[in-house]
């Protein structure tokens, strides 16, 4: 009965270490899908707040010279 039992516990805690590394990969994979977002998306949109101010003062300032 204990063999059975030793049998088990070994085969759970393999199963358990196989799960950890899974686990480890998966938080890897998060962690680089959170970072390519932000940076593909929100410094991007951070980026638009400086460059749309600067054109737009550009654009006023052509059109004032034509006289418009």
């Amino acid at each position: 009965m204990d063999e059975e039992i030793s049998k088990k516990i070994d085969v759970l805690e393999s199963r358990i270490i196989e799960m950890n590394a899974t686990v480890d990969k998966l938080r890897k994979y998060f962690l680089w899908t959170l970072i390519i977002t932000v940076a593909l998306f929100v410094l991007p949109l951070l980026a638009m707040g400086f460059v749309i101010p600067f054109f737009m003062n550009t654009y006023v300032s052509s059109l004032q010279g034509l006289g418009v």
